[in-house]
């Protein structure tokens, strides 16, 4: 069952109700939606109503329709279900799910300062809302570079005072996630992680929002259940990430998967973010990968960009050159206006850097 209460529930409202469900055999967990709370009550054969449950906080008790309640879209037929709007860091304009089409950019390895100091600078000028770079890289190749770790998370900190650009990085370990959290405003799940269960309970338990990236063989229902692993843990800050699934062409490295974008947009209220460095694996596919990515009503773009991307220690072959990322943002922008959409900007950088 769904309990759904009413606008402006307060915590221990919440609280209370929950020890009543449980008191009735359910196991529950629950998501903010606005101003309302979301409690599934899960369990077998639990079977509860409002009168049953009898606190004046509760708007509608829901059967349960679908297994990720909490992700699906239409379960709470209010306003703000309809698609939620995430922010990004500490600044109110930078938010993710809205009218605005956010370009997240920067490295798939933080390699060292300067490169990294020169990347973000120049996606920032190209218009980029947020900055991307691997501390922690998973590899196929136990011999490939892993990052910098800690060393990395410190740069990426550094360079977000310089800059102003909310911080998106990959944890994963569940034991770092803490760790990752001090330094990052997003907390990236990769591909490889998307089953990683425990490391997305770990995820959930924080508040961080979480960009959550499809598995290369994984279905759009396995995505949303990966999903709901996080917001039942009481995070509803989640993004969805489609990056390519696994096709049977060595052309590129991935095969982008359009379609799961609308289809996400029809499922769920979760903003959905596209990858296209990921899914290409070249260079010269990035873009019309992305204006394809904002036809279909992609929220958001995560972009490879460094600045010498012959001489990176991961993934060069699918970076922009850096000097190359404002043309990219020049010829993306009408696709975005076309779409009846807007570029989001980034926001300005903090005082203490100047």
């Amino acid at each position: 069952m769904l309990i759904v209460t009413r606008p402006g529930v307060t915590a221990e409202e919440v609280d209370a109700i929950r020890e009543r469900a449980e008191a009735r055999g359910a196991s529950t967990c629950v998501a903010r939606q606005g101003p309302r709370a979301v409690i599934a009550c899960l369990g077998e054969a639990v079977e509860l109503d409002r009168s049953a449950l009898a606190h004046p906080a509760i708007e509608a008790v829901l059967p349960l329709t679908t297994p990720y309640p909490l992700a699906a879209r239409g379960l709470v037929p209010h306003a703000e279900r309809a698609a939620t709007v995430l922010p990004l860091g500490d600044d109110p304009r930078a938010r993710l799910g809205g009218r605005e089409v956010v370009v997240i950019a920067g490295p798939c390895s933080v390699e060292n300062a300067a490169m990294l100091r020169e990347t973000a600078h120049a996606v920032r000028r190209a218009g980029a809302g947020l900055l991307r770079g691997g501390a922690f890289k998973p590899r196929t190749s136990p011999y490939a570079f892993q990052g910098l770790g800690l060393a990395g998370l410190r740069l990426l900190a550094e360079v977000r005072r310089e800059t102003g650009l909310p911080v998106v990085t990959e944890v994963m370990d569940p034991r770092l996630v803490e760790q990752v959290a001090e330094y990052a405003d997003v907390l990236q799940v990769g591909a490889r992680n998307m089953q990683n269960f425990p490391l997305l309970c770990e995820v959930g338990r924080v508040q961080r929002p979480v960009l959550l990236k499809r598995g290369w063989s994984a279905t759009l229902k396995e995505l949303l259940l990966a999903a709901e692993y996080v917001l039942a843990r009481g995070n509803a800050a989640v993004i969805l990430c489609e990056r390519g699934i696994r096709g049977f062409d060595p052309a590129v490295r991935n095969t982008l998967d359009l379609a799961a974008i609308p289809l996400l947009h029809r499922e769920t209220h979760l903003p959905v973010v596209v990858d296209p460095s990921h899914a290409a694996g070249r260079a010269d596919l990035v873009l019309p990968l992305a204006c394809a990515a904002v036809a279909a009503g992609v929220d958001g773009l995560l972009v490879e960009v460094h600045p010498d991307p012959a001489a990176a220690r991961s993934d060069g072959e699918q970076s922009l050159p850096a000097a190359g990322f404002a043309d990219f943002m020049r010829t993306l922008r009408p696709f975005v206006a076309a779409a009846g959409r807007t570029l989001a900007g980034p926001r300005p950088p903090s005082r203490e850097a100047a």
